[in-house]
């Protein structure tokens, strides 16, 4: 695994790890990289040093089992994530960029909201210095077990 230091075209700061140089390259190319922060896909790595052992200590790549539960604790830590917006946050459906915007003005109940936006309403809103995020993934569901 690679983790990059990224950031996007509002210079919003965040990491990522990709399976190899190749994943990234990939992922980039078909628009899948997205800024946590803005929604935006003007994504790039940011200079990092290399992390380079020393002669005490030798580095190896995880197990792919460590990978796998890291990639668990990462999904399930979202999915709290996810569940506490969805359960005290109020859903403005699309009519999120207009509520989001009337809360930073002053206009609305100062209060958490939740729903969609284009990215181009997400630009205007970061751009006005209105803080929003991305909500994490929902969970896929879990496949159904056979019973014999």
């Amino acid at each position: 695994m690679i983790r990059y230091a990224l950031v996007c075209e509002h210079e919003h700061p965040f990491e990522a790890w990709f399976g190899s140089s190749n994943d990234y390259d990939d992922q980039l190319a078909r628009g899948l990289l997205e800024c946590p922060f803005c929604a935006s896909r003007e994504v790039r790595k940011q200079i990092m040093a290399p992390a380079v052992a020393g002669t005490k200590a030798e580095r190896s790549e995880p197990s792919p089992e460590a990978q796998a539960k890291m990639r668990s604790m990462m999904m399930e830590t979202m999915g709290k994530v996810r569940a506490h917006v969805e359960t005290t946050f109020d859903y403005v459906g699309d009519t999120f960029a207009r509520e989001a915007r009337a809360i930073h003005e002053g206009r609305s109940e100062d209060r958490g909201i939740y729903g969609e936006a284009s990215p181009r309403e997400v630009k205007a809103l970061v751009e006005d210095g209105v803080k929003v995020a991305p909500l994490p993934p929902a969970a896929a569901p879990k496949p159904k077990q056979q019973l014999n």
